[in-house]
């Protein structure tokens, strides 16, 4: 699960104003994760989650920098697993320079929630 720096105290301080549990869920193809923000903070204050950084590309083609967290799923919960799975799509984007960037579009499917996903859902409900 990934969290960029920038957004963590921004997250973190709407959690406090608001007396809402913001929860990271991070899907990939056939299954989802999450982890509660309070505790991915916890994490990395603690030292077990160290700051990586990375590059991003806009369409444009300017890159950027930025500082992100990868939060290992074994300290998050199971959000769920795919009953049906879906199609991959080719997709680009092209920018007014002709520079062309590929990328792979999910279409379709279906992710059944996991009982410990429901289980969280229930507990920031109360």
């Amino acid at each position: 699960m990934i969290i960029k720096d920038e957004d963590l105290g921004p997250l973190l301080g709407w959690q406090d104003s608001a007396g809402i549990a913001v929860h990271v869920w991070q899907i990939f193809f056939d299954r989802a994760y999450g982890i509660a923000l309070s505790e991915a903070k916890r994490l990395v204050d603690a030292g077990l989650i160290e700051p990586t950084r990375q590059v991003f590309q806009a369409p444009g083609g300017s890159t950027t920098t930025k500082v992100i967290y990868k939060i290992y799923y074994q300290y998050g919960y199971r959000v769920g697993e795919s009953s049906s799975e879906p199609t991959l799509v080719p997709e680009f984007i092209e920018d007014k320079n002709g520079h062309i960037l590929p990328y792979v579009r999910f279409e379709g499917g279906s992710l059944q929630l996991a009982d410990e996903a429901l289980a969280e859902i229930r507990k920031a409900g109360r």
